[in-house]
């Protein structure tokens, strides 16, 4: 699939803010025989071809009579708005084969997950494969269907690619597989009753203490009792002289 855009060369000087305000978006393009090459695209142009057929897409780039074969390589996305800011083009040879990772897409239901609860894992969300540019898919679709027990994987070499696309990674790499969800077992550490001291109410007397405590307490009971009988002293004192 290719598509085709309208460039203008660009002044390197001028800012990429300026361009962007007036509706272009900066790009370059380059080879291995094609020096670097600043343009710029009508913004609306770009972002329609971008969101229709993504990147790693197949562009013819003309220019008054000039054209270029490049594949829309990489777009600079601004991180708030996701608008692109600027895109980089790389110019191919005929005849030339590519090695690029392709998008997959994940399609179907995965038995395992749908009846009997398995944890799905998608292990890659690329693909390098190589091909000519002509040949390149826009992306690679993966089947989870076959995952019906727990433990099944999808391996690279089961994706079914097109006509004229090779494997460039492992074919026993795992694309997907399916886990049985294993719970937390939550360990109860036993208690020993033996080390555990029970509060009593109260203060057990100490032996030799609590003589003390009485002896000290008679004492004090004997002298309040003195004071509490205003005279008692003296009477005593008038019986002796008299005597």
């Amino acid at each position: 699939m290719a598509v085709s855009l309208q460039f203008e060369k660009r002044d390197a000087k001028v800012a990429p803010n300026t361009l962007r305000n007036a509706g272009k978006i900066p790009a370059v393009f380059y080879g291995r025989k094609q020096k670097s090459t600043p343009i710029t695209i009508a913004t609306r142009d770009f972002e329609k071809v971008w969101k229709k057929a993504g990147e790693h897409t197949i562009v013819n780039l003309t220019n008054q009579g000039e054209e270029v074969q490049a594949l829309l390589h990489a777009v600079d996305k601004h991180p708030v708005t996701g608008n692109p800011r600027h895109a980089d083009f790389y110019v191919f040879e005929k005849g030339q084969k590519l090695k690029i990772k392709i998008p997959i897409e994940f399609i179907g239901v995965s038995p395992a997950v749908k009846d009997l609860g398995a944890v799905l894992v998608k292990v890659v969300h690329d693909l390098e494969i190589e091909a000519a540019p002509k040949d390149l898919p826009q992306k690679l679709e993966v089947n989870i269907s076959s995952l019906a027990a727990f433990g099944n994987v999808i391996t690279a070499k089961e994706i079914a690619l097109p006509l004229g696309v090779s494997l460039v990674v492992s074919p026993d790499d795992v694309i997907a597989s399916v886990y049985e969800p294993k719970e937390e077992v939550v360990e109860e550490v036993p208690v020993d009753l033996s080390t555990i001291e029970v509060a009593k109410k109260g203060k057990e007397p100490v032996e030799g203490e609590a003589e003390a405590t009485a002896s000290t307490s008679s004492g004090q009971a004997g002298g309040a009792l003195g004071q509490a009988v205003p005279g008692a002293g003296k009477k005593e004192e008038k019986k002796d002289a008299k005597k």
